[in-house]
């Protein structure tokens, strides 16, 4: 069985507990601020921004590595019988988009 309390021993546990739930509300009063709600919202999109960055920059380096593995041999020497067929449709098409350029001026 539990002993009897003092009325002081009751005094004091009603005394902490008070100082507890002052403290919690103080915890409560500071996250529910509009401030610390707005810089909470910040941070969080903030490294979702980051996230996102860092995921598009990973898969672009990918894709930018893999096409100039197409183009350049391990030594880092050009190669040549991919690149010149290459450059040779850029400059048919380039040269096909400025003739119907010029056909659609009136």
């Amino acid at each position: 069985m539990s002993e009897a309390r003092t009325p002081a021993q009751i005094e004091a546990d009603i005394a902490r507990r008070r100082q507890q739930l002052a403290v919690t509300l103080d915890e409560i009063g500071v996250r529910m601020h509009p401030k610390t709600i707005v810089g909470d919202a910040k941070a969080k999109a903030a490294a979702a921004v980051d996230r996102t960055a860092g995921r598009a920059y990973v898969s672009v380096n990918r894709a930018v590595t893999g096409v100039r593995a197409q183009f350049v041999s391990e030594e880092g020497a050009p190669r040549l019988e991919r690149i010149i067929p290459v450059a040779l449709l850029v400059v048919g098409l380039a040269g096909l988009y400025a003739v119907s350029s010029r056909r659609r001026r009136p």
